[in-house]
């Protein structure tokens, strides 16, 4: 198994000038290769990991050879064991990993093992991200009531979340309402480099939510990843990734007076998304660096989902340890992440000559090319220059429905909707802003925008200007840090006067909780069939994210979210139509209220201080007043309440013994679903709202639980009962069983009843079957969710046998004990004449070491077909998970039989 490390040889000490020592450290400059020189800093992160976590078995030196050999390997699609510094988990992830240990740690104390073993390996952060709602925006205690309404809804979780905080090491658990996990990473809890027991070594970090990437405009390398392989990270598990790509994205000059950040990230994400640049690292580089601020970085990385990439990634240099000095790190912890990145060459000073990288490609922006735009009015990527907006929004309107276009007829286009709102009279109009909301840590990290957006306020308050008051306007900043600096510039006050009340720290608009519109509102868009507009500072604006009647989202900078709220309508040319008048019936123009870059700095400069970002997150660790009084068990094993519908606890453990189970081969298994092309994982395991007709809100109904408590599966994720029964629940999954029907039934062979998938999946269990589904190409795409593979394992699934399988939902099958097997190039269920009526038998040697990785593996039927599988085993260590019945029963007799 693992053995020492064959590269104790290039581990130095790191000097202090003064004398005394910063640490040891894994120096790549001690390997004397000069292909090092030239990799991307990206690269040599997972390098630096890949030497110092060498054992010969879960990483190889053949693994470190890859990476070194990346400009030739890495065009292979080469595969390379990867072990990130620590774990970011939220709320809704953070619950069912918890659970898990819990789990593991009553299952070492049936064992006879030392349950106190079980904690995370590597450090992990849980910030409880909670979601606010904008219902009581136009309300100065708008934060408070949010978090009672959080609390009262989800008091278990949060208790739940709080006693694992106390019986676990190495987990840090951020309250709730502390801020949005990617700025409270940013501003507090990224490292860059640490120190562990005198050990140096780079930050990188995985997370379980796709905007993780925030991070990566810090220089910590860090993206997002299901929640399995976030358990298998925090328990020492290596996680398998193709060596990428690394586009090089050279950035000249300076942003023009009066462009934002937010303008430039969305121009970068159109190039990129032209460019394609899925399942690649973006790294930034160029002279152009050194005029973006680190917040305008993190803007940039924050969106790396929305252009497709894994990373967009900014090296350290003196920006980022200028950003680390005003967010309160100390001195000491600076000049240690200083010295150790220059002695391994990862810092970049660009007062000396630049070695040029090695880069997968090349794209090159000037930032002077760079115009005000916003993003609309469906995806992130379509970017409209801010002057050609009302033309684009005529055409929207013209163009046939799509993702451009709405298709409304010429004689509609300048219909009024008149409605009372409030007693006063009031119209609306296609294009017209009802919702304008300054949300999502994309922006709100950003202080250079936000108090752009202030200023914005300020002149337009000064001038007379109003918003209008059916508009739902609100400010959701991602952490206190931005309350303290804007009363600090005494401009919230302005923001107040036009609605832009603070409604709390966490998710809002951008994800779907912007509430309920004013009924006379929502009445006067369903009646006229109006499209109506929201406009806001996030990340995402696909149809129906935002909210049901908002049918156009554009994506702006908080300075332009202010600027649309008070123009009350998209449909404006900015350069020559009037915002609104002021006082004295004076017509106001955009120019007249936007700020000057100058003027921006300024505020900037004086209202955003260290001592601010220190305030904020010391009050972390002092919890706030409805967290602190929540009473939770102190003991270091959990009191499992049976009545609960949101923690339950899952029988993964319930027959083990301390003597792996060994292979397994599937005898007379049962088709459960036969599949077509690209299930998701929302077909498997859906996220939203728990359906009325379901098995699982039959589960909750029988235990007491009224219609308007059911919450969502995402909420209930701690509880396994629940999640099973929502396993291929989704509402739109087609299963070839069913003849062309679409929904979540399938057929019980035996009897050819049509039945739910989990009755029919216990159905099966009760007759002591297995089961097997069948899939086609790229099973398991989408977002990586852990439940998509703990679901089928607890409906009895034994083996998937498709076309091919998404790289990360393939390892969570493996990390839950069940089979991945790939049809033959040229195979499929089809072409072989499978129905999925038939019995299927996979024989498999009764040792793992008969089993070799990607071997051919024999599937016989019962009606006497017979065809050959590839085993998508890919690693040993993959084998070894499957000859223990899983990724978490390997965990814990690892640990029962260490020696120490």
């Amino acid at each position: 198994m693992a053995s020492e490390n064959p590269f104790k040889s290039i581990l130095k000490t790191l000097e202090k000038p003064g004398g005394g020592e910063f640490g040891k450290y894994y120096s790549l400059t001690a390997l004397n290769d000069p292909r090092i020189d030239k990799l991307p800093y990206s690269i040599k992160i997972l390098l630096e990991s890949a030497i110092r976590n060498c054992d010969e078995f879960q990483v190889k030196s053949k693994d470190v050879e890859k990476i070194i050999d990346w400009e030739n390997s890495a065009p292979k699609q080469v595969e390379i064991p990867f072990k990130p510094a620590r774990v970011l988990l939220q709320d809704f992830t953070g619950v069912p990993a918890v659970v898990d240990l819990a789990c593991m740690r009553d299952a070492m104390n049936r064992l006879g093992g030392d349950s106190n073993k079980i904690n995370p390996l590597v450090p992990v952060d849980l910030v409880i991200d909670h979601s606010v709602q904008v219902d009581v925006a136009k309300s100065e205690n708008a934060v408070q009531k949010n978090m009672e309404f959080e609390f009262q809804r989800n008091n278990e979780r949060f208790g739940f979340l709080k006693w694992g905080s106390n019986a676990f090491h190495n987990m840090l658990v951020v309250p709730p309402g502390s801020g949005i996990v990617h700025q409270v990473n940013l501003e507090y809890l990224g490292r860059v480099v640490f120190n562990t027991d005198g050990m140096l070594y780079p930050d990188s970090v995985v997370g379980t939510d796709s905007h993780t990437t925030m991070i990566d405009g810090l220089g910590v390398a860090g993206w997002g990843v299901g929640g399995i392989e976030a358990e298998a990270t925090m328990l020492g598990q290596p996680m398998s990734m193709v060596l990428p790509g690394v586009v090089g994205f050279k950035l000249l000059g300076k942003l023009r007076e009066g462009v934002t950040a937010t303008d430039l990230v969305l121009t970068v994400t159109q190039m990129l998304r032209k460019h394609g640049v899925v399942g690649k690292f973006v790294e930034f580089y160029g002279q152009g660096m050194s005029e973006l601020s680190l917040a305008d970085r993190a803007t940039i990385a924050n969106m790396s989902p929305e252009y497709g990439a894994t990373m967009g990634f900014f090296p350290v240099d003196h920006v980022t340890l200028q950003y680390l000095k005003l967010t309160g790190r100390s001195d000491d912890t600076i000049a240690t992440i200083e010295s150790y990145l220059r002695a391994n060459k990862m810092f970049v000073d660009y007062s000396e000559p630049q070695v040029e990288r090695v880069y997968s490609s090349y794209l090159v922006l000037n930032l002077e090319d760079v115009d005000p735009c916003i993003s609309g009015p469906k995806r992130p990527h379509d970017r409209v220059p801010l002057k050609e907006m009302k033309a684009d929004w005529q055409g929207c309107l013209d163009n046939r429905v799509g993702f451009k276009g709405f298709a409304v007829p010429k004689e509609s286009q300048k219909k009024v909707a008149e409605f009372t709102f409030h007693g006063t009279p009031a119209q609306l109009r296609h294009g017209d802003v009802v919702i304008a909301a300054i949300t999502s840590c994309t922006n709100t990290s950003n202080p250079s925008v936000m108090l752009g957006a202030a200023l914005v306020a300020k002149k337009a308050c000064e001038l007379g200007l109003e918003v209008k008051p059916w508009i739902k306007t609100s400010l959701a900043p991602g952490s206190g840090v931005v309350t303290k600096y804007l009363l600090k510039s005494d401009l919230q006050k302005y923001l107040n006067q036009l609605g832009f009340h603070i409604v709390g720290y966490g998710c809002t608009t951008c994800i779907g909780n912007s509430g309920d519109l004013d009924e006379a509102v929502a009445s006067a868009i369903t009646e006229n069939d109006i499209v109506a507009a929201a406009v806001l500072s996030g990340n995402r604006n696909f149809e129906g994210r935002v909210h049901p009647l908002t049918r156009a989202n554009y994506l702006g900078s908080p300075p332009l979210v202010v600027a649309y709220a008070l123009a009350g309508t998209v449909n404006i040319d900015f350069e020559t139509e009037p915002i609104g008048l002021g006082k004295d019936g004076k017509k106001i123009f955009f120019r007249d209220i936007w700020p000057s870059n100058e003027e921006v700095a300024n505020a900037v400069q004086s209202s955003v201080l260290p001592d601010m970002f220190r305030a904020t997150y010391e009050a972390i660790t002092k919890g706030n007043p409805m967290w602190n009084q929540l009473s939770v068990p102190s003991g270091t094993l959990y009191a499992w309440d049976p009545k609960s519908t949101y923690i339950h606890e899952p029988p993964y453990f319930a027959d083990m013994s301390m003597s792996p189970p060994g292979p397994h081969g599937v005898k007379n298994a049962y088709c459960l679903l036969n599949f077509g092309d690209s299930i998701t994982t929302d077909h498997i395991s859906p996220a939203g709202s728990i359906h009325r007709d379901s098995p699982a809100a039959r589960y909750l109904l029988e235990r007491g639980v009224d219609r308007r408590d059911f919450n969502s599966y995402g909420s209930r994720r701690g509880n396994d009962e629940v999640m099973a029964r929502g396993t291929f629940a989704n509402i739109r999954i087609v299963n070839k069983l069913l003849k062309g029907e679409v929904g979540p039934k399938t057929i019980h062979i035996p009897t050819g009843e049509k039945l739910s998938v989990f009755d029919a999946a216990m159905k099966y269990k009760s007759e002591g079957n297995d089961t097997i589904i069948l899939a086609g190409a790229e099973y398991g795409s989408g977002s990586s969710r852990d439940w998509a593979a703990k679901g089928p394992m607890l409906l009895g699934v034994k083996a998937v046998i498709a076309k091919s399988f998404e790289r990360i939902h393939r390892s969570n099958l493996v990390g839950m004990g069940v089979i991945p097997l790939c049809f033959k190039a040229g195979e499929d269920a089809d072409t072989l004449g499978l129905t999925g009526q038939e019995q299927y038998t996979i024989d498999l040697p009764s040792s793992v070491n008969e089993i070799r990785p990607g071997q051919d593996v024999t599937v016989v039927t019962d009606n006497g077909k017979s065809f050959t599988c590839t085993l998508r085993f890919d690693t040993e260590v993959e084998l070894a998970y499957f000859d223990h019945g899983g990724i978490l029963q390997y965990v814990i007799r690892n640990l029962i039989n260490a020696k120490h």
